[in-house]
C-alpha cells in the first residue's frame, strides 16, 4: 500500500512547513515531530531506569547484609529504614515498584516509544506519524502517568506494596498493608493514564505502517524493525484494555465496596463485608495482558537485533519471510498461554495441559528466530561495533533465558519451581536483560541519526562487558537457588536454616547487581557527553546500511526529507549480493537486469 494523492499532498505540506522558526518550547516540549517525541520517551525512560535500578540495589543490599545497619542510607531514605535496618514494608514496596517501573515505564513505554516513534516514519519513507498530535498526546499521558507514580514514592503511608502483579486481596485492603492505601490508589490512577498512552501510540503506529509507506515500500520490503514494532503495537492494542478492565474492577472493590475479587475475608478475627468474589478472576485478567506483555517488551529488541546483525555480518537476513511468520506466530500464541502463570491455583489438570502445550509451542517461532540470527552471522564478515556486540549479547541472553522457560512451561515442574528464584532468573534473562541489550544496541547504532554524533566506542565496550558478565552473575545463580527451593520476595533468609546456607550466593548476586548498576552510569555519561562533544558524523550513511533513514540529512528536520519522498525498489537486506559487486545496495537504487536474474535464481 502506498500513500494516496491526498495524503502525499498533506505530507508534502508538513515537509514544506519544516523551515519555520521554532522556539525552545515548541521544539523540545510541545513538538509533534516524531523524532523529538521518540527522544522524549528515551529521556523519560532513562530517568525511570535509574530509579528502578536504584530500588533493586537497595533491596539486594538488604538480602546480602540483613544483619548490618546502614545509617547513611537511613539519612537518605529515612521513611524506609528504622535504626539503620530496612523495614519489611519498605522491602516489599521496593520490590513492587522496581517491577512496575522496569516492566511498564522502561521496557514497554521507553523501548517501544523511542524506536517506534523514531524509526517507523524514517524506515517506511513517511514525513511523520499518521497523527502527530495524537503522537504527542501519547507522550504527555505517559509523562503524567510517570509523575503520578513518582509522587506515590513520597507518600507518608508508603508506595504500593502488593507486588508488581498487584494481586488482591493484598492490593485492595489497607488493613493488610499500609502501601495498599493511597499508594495503591495512585498506582492504579497512574496505570490508567499509562494504558491510555499506550493505546493512542499503538493506534498511531499501526495506522502509519498501513497507510503512509512511500512509493514502492510494499509490506515485504519493510525492515524487520518495522515489522517487530508493528506487531508489538497490535499486541498492546489487544491486551492492554484487559488490564484496564482488571484495574477498574479493582478500584470498584477498593473504593465502592463491590466484591469482584473478594469473598469471606477476615482480618483480626473480624469478617469484612465481602462475599461472592474470586481473586483468581484478577489473575486471569492480569495475565491475559501479563504474558503478551513479555513480547511487547522483547519484540522491538528482536527487530533491532535482526537489523544490526545483518548489517554487521554484511549478509542478508536469513529467512526474511520466516522471520515475519515467526513474529506473527508469537503474536497469536502469546494470547493463548496466560494461564501457565496459574498452574498452582488449583486449575483443572486437563486445562493445565492445554496451556502447557501452547507454552511449549510458542518456543517454536522463538527458536526459528534464534536459528535465523545464528545463520545470518554464520561465516559473516562481522564488524564488531558496540551495537553488534550488544546484539550478540541479546542472542546469548535470549537463548539461555528461553531454555529455562521450557522447564516452567511444564505444569509438573512449574508447581515445584513456582515463586522461587528460578522464575526470577528466567524472567530477567529472557525479558529484562535481553530487552535492555536490544535497547542499548539500538541506541548505539542510531545515535548518529538522532544527534549527528557518535558515542565513544571504548566506553561502549566497557559498558557491554561489565553488563554482560554481571548480568549472568546476577541471574544464572538464581536458577540454582530456585532448584534448591529458595522462595522469592523473602525479606531475610537468615531466619530460615534451610535457606541461610545460600547466603554466599546471595552475596555474589547482590555485589554483582551493585557493580552492574554502577556500570550503567558509564552509558549515561557516554550518552550525554556524546550528544554535545562526541565525534561528529560527516557521512549520510556511516554504517553503510540499506534502509531509508540513512538517505535523510545527517540530522533530519521536521518532515525528514527536504525534497520528494524516496522511492523504494528492493528489500532492505541486499548485502554482498554479487561477488564482484558493491558491499551494500540501498533500497532506493533501482533494480538492474542482474538483480532480476539473481532474484529468479534465489527463488528456484
Amino acid at each position: 500500500m502506498v500513500t494516496s494523492s491526498t495524503g502525499e499532498h498533506a505530507l508534502s505540506m508538513i515537509g514544506a512547513g519544516s523551515h519555520h522558526k521554532e522556539t525552545f518550547i515548541s521544539k523540545y516540549i510541545f513538538s509533534t515531530d516524531h523524532k523529538m517525541i521518540g527522544k522524549q520517551f528515551l529521556y523519560t525512560g532513562m530517568a525511570w531506569a535509574v530509579i528502578g535500578g536504584l530500588f533493586s540495589v537497595l533491596f539486594r543490599v538488604q538480602l546480602a547484609w540483613p544483619d548490618e545497619t546502614f545509617p547513611f542510607l537511613e539519612q537518605i531514605f529515612s521513611n524506609w529504614f528504622d535504626e539503620g535496618h530496612m523495614t519489611p514494608e519498605a522491602y516489599y514496596a521496593l520490590v513492587t515498584m522496581h517491577g512496575t517501573i522496569m516492566v511498564f515505564f522502561v521496557l514497554t513505554a521507553s523501548l517501544s516509544g523511542t524506536f517506534a516513534n523514531f524509526l517507523i516514519p524514517l524506515q517506511i519513507g513517511a514525513r511523520d506519524m499518521a497523527s502527530p498530535i495524537m503522537n504527542a498526546l501519547s507522550y504527555w499521558l505517559f509523562l503524567l502517568s510517570s509523575l503520578i507514580m513518582l509522587a506515590s514514592i513520597f507518600l507518608p503511608t508508603g508506595m504500593a506494596s502488593a507486588g508488581w502483579t498487584i494481586y488482591p486481596p493484598l492490593s485492595i485492603l489497607p488493613q493488610a498493608s499500609s502501601g495498599s492505601g493511597m499508594g495503591m490508589t495512585l498506582w492504579l490512577v497512574s496505570m490508567v493514564f499509562f494504558i491510555a498512552s499506550q493505546l493512542l501510540a499503538g493506534i498511531n503506529y499501526i495506522s502509519t505502517v498501513l497507510n503512509l509507506r512511500t512509493k514502492g515500500m510494499t509490506m515485504t520490503r519493510m525492515p524487520l524493525t518495522v515489522w517487530a514494532l508493528f506487531f508489538t503495537a497490535i499486541i498492546g492494542l489487544l491486551s492492554f484494555p484487559v488490564l484496564f478492565s482488571a484495574a477498574v474492577l479493582l478500584v470498584f472493590d477498593k473504593g465502592l465496596g463491590t466484591s469482584f475479587y473478594l469473598s469471606d475475608i477476615f482480618i483480626g478475627g473480624k469478617a469484612l463485608g465481602y462475599s461472592g468474589g474470586n481473586a483468581i478472576l484478577f489473575q486471569h485478567l492480569f495475565w491475559f495482558l501479563g504474558h503478551p506483555e513479555v513480547y511487547i517488551v522483547v519484540l522491538p529488541a528482536m527487530g533491532i537485533v535482526s537489523e544490526i546483525l545483518s548489517l554487521s555480518a554484511r549478509k542478508p537476513v536469513f529467512g526474511y519471510k520466516a522471520m515475519i511468520l515467526s513474529l506473527l506466530g508469537i503474536v497469536v500464541l502469546s494470547f493463548l498461554v496466560w494461564a501457565h502463570h496459574m498452574f498452582v491455583t488449583g486449575m483443572n489438570p486437563f486445562l493445565g495441559s492445554v496451556f502447557a502445550l501452547f507454552t511449549l509451542l510458542i518456543a517454536v517461532p522463538s527458536s526459528v528466530k534464534v536459528f535465523n540470527w545464528l545463520t545470518t552471522i554464520w561465516k559473516g564478515n562481522i564488524k564488531m561495533t558496540v551495537a553488534a556486540v550488544f546484539s550478540l549479547g541479546f542472542v546469548s541472553m535470549f537463548i539461555s533465558g528461553g531454555l529455562t522457560g521450557i522447564w516452567l512451561g511444564n505444569a509438573t515442574v512449574d508447581i515445584q519451581l513456582h515463586d522461587t528464584y528460578f522464575v526470577i532468573g528466567h524472567f530477567h534473562l529472557v525479558m529484562g536483560v535481553a530487552a535492555f541489550f536490544g535497547m542499548f544496541a539500538g541506541i548505539y547504532h542510531w545515535f548518529p541519526k538522532m544527534f549527528g554524533r557518535f558515542m565513544n566506542e571504548t566506553l561502549g565496550y566497557i559498558h557491554f562487558f561489565i553488563t554482560f558478565i554481571g548480568g549472568y552473575l546476577i541471574f544464572w545463580p538464581m536458577h540454582y537457588l530456585g532448584m534448591s527451593g529458595v522462595p522469592r520476595r523473602y525479606y531475610d533468609f537468615n531466619e530460615f536454616h534451610a535457606f541461610s546456607e545460600y547466603h554466599d550466593m546471595n552475596l555474589l548476586i547482590s555485589v554483582s547487581a551493585i557493580v552492574v548498576f554502577a556500570a550503567q552510569f558509564i552509558f549515561v555519561i557516554n550518552f550525554f557527553y556524546s550528544m554535545k562533544r562526541g565525534r561528529k558524523s560527516t557521512e549520510l550513511n556511516p554504517w553503510k546500511v540499506n534502509t531509508l533513514e540513512w538517505t535523510t540529512p545527517i540530522i533530519p528536520g521536521h518532515g525528514n526529507w527536504p525534497g520528494d519522498l524516496p522511492t523504494v525498489y528492493r528489500w532492505p537486506y541486499d548485502y554482498s549480493k554479487f561477488e564482484d559487486g558493491p558491499d551494500f545496495i540501498p533500497q532506493t537504487v533501482p533494480l538492474t537486469e542482474a538483480d532480476i536474474e539473481s532474484d529468479k535464481k534465489n527463488l528456484h
